[in-house]
């Protein structure tokens, strides 16, 4: 039996029914309703946690009717991330931010607590939990120095920001819960209060698995996404046709904070290679990078531990060579835009603060990529 335009389109019309009924909303993924993005297959949760490893923890806080904020966690590993650091990067799209932890990074190339994702003014506050958490760790009686990486939007609409809500112990539930598998997304953690494109934004999350044959690597993606510009869905014109977009609608400038693991074994180098490009995933949505954005990526690789007391001068270790890197450049580009795609369809209407803010119409963005030749195109890889 051959499917037509009209049926498929009928078969995401009844799995959107089933999803939204019953009073209990529970919004779809892109892949859900045949968003396929890209050429690479994801893995198993389409989810950092695809990256063996990797762990994930949130904490939402919603309080009264102006509290809409909360902290996400991710951690390279589930060991003492001092005592056993992973290489890392950062890449700066554009530096309107307040993220903590940049300039060892830079120098050293390696990450050496969990990352932490959060709001704007809370930065301080979570970078000190982080601190106390790792000086916390058995083994750590005598260090004196900690690096916590700490990243932030603003979601000052939706959150009462100055409130300075979250606290020392809504980051240690965030990275105490971390665990593997799915990854909660939408309107939770550090994306509780954050907007995106004109609608509801959040935590969204994809990956994308390399075939043997092209090395068999694991890329995965985790973004807080809170900026403006003009969305499009898998090449389709969605803010243009539903007329929400920067200029024709007021939008913030706002901000995006992408993580990206992988288990290739780049060298921090390599891998602030790796993290400029998922920059071009965000483009492919709509977002431009505009002046009041805090665009910035962090990459780590979970291939090669470097531990803080070394035996020895020397390190081997294996390194991929950089010729073979495009695939993985490819991968990092479509885990992107699925997470973003992830965050906003995920993301549920939320009032706080200043207004509301509503969630994406998902019917409607289905209509308009099946218009536009844009769903059920499957992995070719």
């Amino acid at each position: 039996m051959v499917l037509t335009r009209a049926m498929v389109l009928l078969v995401h019309m009844v799995v959107l029914g089933a999803m939204f009924s019953g009073g209990q909303e529970n919004r779809p993924r892109a892949r859900d309703v045949g968003i396929d993005i890209g050429i690479f297959a994801p893995g198993e949760f389409n989810a950092i946690t695809d990256v063996a490893g990797v762990l994930v923890g949130q904490k939402t806080i919603i309080r009264g009717k102006n509290i809409r904020t909360g902290v996400t966690a991710i951690l390279p590993h589930q060991g003492d991330l001092f005592k056993n650091k992973v290489q890392g990067a950062i890449f700066c799209g554009n530096g309107f931010g307040k993220l903590m932890g940049y300039t060892q990074v830079k120098e050293l190339g390696t990450i050496e607590t969990p990352i932490l994702l959060t709001n704007t003014l809370s930065v301080p506050q979570v970078a000190d939990a982080v601190i106390e958490y790792m000086l916390s760790l058995g083994g750590n009686e005598n260090v004196r120095s900690i690096n916590p990486v700490v990243g932030e939007t603003n979601d000052g609409y939706l959150n009462d920001i100055r409130a300075r809500a979250v606290t020392k112990y809504d980051v240690f539930d965030a990275i105490k819960s971390a665990k593997s598998g799915p990854v909660e997304e939408g309107s939770v953690g550090a994306g509780a209060g954050t907007m995106c494109l004109g609608w509801k934004g959040g935590i969204g999350t994809s990956s994308r698995v390399l075939p043997k044959e092209m090395g068999g690597y694991t890329v995965g993606v985790l973004v807080q996404t809170n900026f403006g510009g003009i969305l499009s869905v898998n090449g389709a014109p969605v803010g243009r046709e539903l007329g929400n977009f920067m200029y024709a609608k007021e939008q913030p400038e706002g901000s995006c904070m992408i993580v990206v693991a992988t288990d290739a074994p780049l060298t921090a180098k390599d891998l602030e290679r790796l993290a400029s490009r998922a920059l071009y995933g965000l483009a492919r949505t709509g977002g431009f990078g505009s002046n009041g954005s805090g665009d910035y990526v962090i990459a780590f690789s979970t291939a090669n531990r470097i531990e803080d007391s070394p035996a020895g001068s020397i390190r081997e270790e294996e390194v991929m060579n950089s010729d073979y890197l495009s695939p993985l450049f490819c991968a990092v580009v479509e885990a992107t835009e699925e997470a973003i795609i992830n965050s906003l369809l995920k993301a549920t209407t939320v009032k706080g603060f200043k207004g509301t803010v509503e969630a994406i119409p998902v019917d409607k963005v289905v209509e308009i990529c099946e218009e536009h030749r844009a769903l059920n195109w499957g992995s070719i890889y």
